[in-house]
């Protein structure tokens, strides 16, 4: 079986480093908030490009504790509309309910996957306070292009960064276009931690300080809380392990690349539409999705023939049944979008083998 993704194998390159960076933190005696975070935190924010990055406990509270902060700041309020991408998986749109704002989806480009840019002014009302981009399967959004629309009706932008880490355009990375971005480093990510942990990137200091107090039970000192904050603190174990991968990431990133060109390249079959990208380094293929009309078919085949994939995203947010009040919404786009995608194994460490096997078996397959 071609595993979809194998991550014992992607750990095991590193596993000297990462047993010596947990050994340094256990023998350190100090576990959370210490030095393993603040250089984990001074180095993401160098590769980002930003002034300033805040870990925390997973992707899902990163995208939270922004809006939550912006409350703080008074930016936004109560039930103001934030736009987000129709298609994009649920935890962007749970970081909005969760602070009672009101999530306006808003259909993708059919060939990115992105939010399409020229559909936004149209969704905009009085009420609408932030965009919320989501950089899908690790291919930018067209930020120059969100950014002009921002900039024109004075919104703020929270970008979704969970699945792009180090992709960029014009030279700025992802994290680094909007007023704040937001990242996951789940496992599975291109940049996994061993376990749960996430950080916000930014550039206003005012909003990095309300944020480093958020996570800390709204406390920038022990006992006095400031905000009505709560427990999402990146740990020490997390951060250090952190730090031996991200030295590997853009090497990561690249070989990436390369499979994607490869897939890209051998895939000819007429019942599989291909990813499509507007510039190489905006996409760092933290997922490779292809679209079939006859797509359980297509996993069928391809799982009978050893090679394993998994359906990023089988149901779109406003179908979930914690969302049943957005099931009236007409999303075409979105609709097809989740019954035809379907993603291909995709990681540093696939063999050569392995990729030319899942080329053949794609373009035998003929339901």
């Amino acid at each position: 079986m071609i595993k979809f993704l194998d991550l014992k194998k992607i750990n095991e390159q590193y596993q000297q480093e990462l047993k010596e960076a947990c050994s340094r933190v256990i023998d350190s005696g100090w576990y959370l908030l210490g030095r393993e975070l603040e250089n984990f935190e001074a180095e993401f924010a160098r590769f980002c490009g930003t002034q300033y990055a805040v870990g925390v406990a997973n992707g899902l509270d990163a995208l939270t504790l922004v809006l939550q902060a912006w409350k703080e700041l008074g930016y936004i309020e109560d039930s103001d509309e934030v736009i987000v991408p129709a298609n994009t998986y649920i935890a962007s749109i749970l970081a909005i309910t969760a602070n009672n704002l009101t999530p306006v989806l808003v259909e993708p480009d059919i060939h990115t996957y992105n939010i399409d840019p020229q559909k936004i002014p149209e969704a905009i009302t009085p009420k609408t306070k932030a965009i919320l981009p989501v950089h899908l399967y690790g291919q930018l959004a067209d930020m120059p292009a969100i950014m002009q629309i921002a900039q024109e009706y004075n919104l703020l932008v929270l970008e979704d960064c969970a699945q792009s880490h180090g992709a960029h355009i014009y030279n700025k990375k992802a994290g680094s276009w909007g007023h704040a971005g937001a990242f996951s480093f789940y496992p599975g990510k291109n940049l996994g931690a061993l376990g749960d942990s996430g950080a916000i990137t930014t550039d206003n200091k005012e909003l990095d300080e309300v944020l480093r107090a958020l996570r800390n039970y709204g406390s920038h000192e022990k006992y006095k809380n400031i905000y009505r904050g709560t427990n999402s603190r990146l740990d020490e174990i997390q951060a250090a392990m952190l730090l031996v991968k991200l030295k590997y990431l853009q090497n990561e990133i690249q070989l990436r690349q390369s499979v994607a060109d490869k897939y890209i390249q051998g895939i000819r079959n007429p019942h599989i539409v291909l990813p499509h990208i507007f510039e190489k380094t905006a996409h760092v293929w933290h997922l490779f999705v292809i679209r079939s009309a006859k797509r359980d078919a297509l996993q069928q085949y391809l799982n009978q023939h050893g090679i394993q994939t998994i359906i990023h995203y089988p149901i779109p947010p406003h179908k979930q049944v914690c969302y049943e009040y957005l099931d009236t919404l007409s999303l075409p786009i979105t609709e097809s979008i989740h019954k035809e995608v379907i993603s291909l194994p995709i990681s540093p460490v696939i063999t050569e083998e392995e990729i030319n096997r899942v080329i053949g078996i794609c373009n035998q397959f003929n339901h």
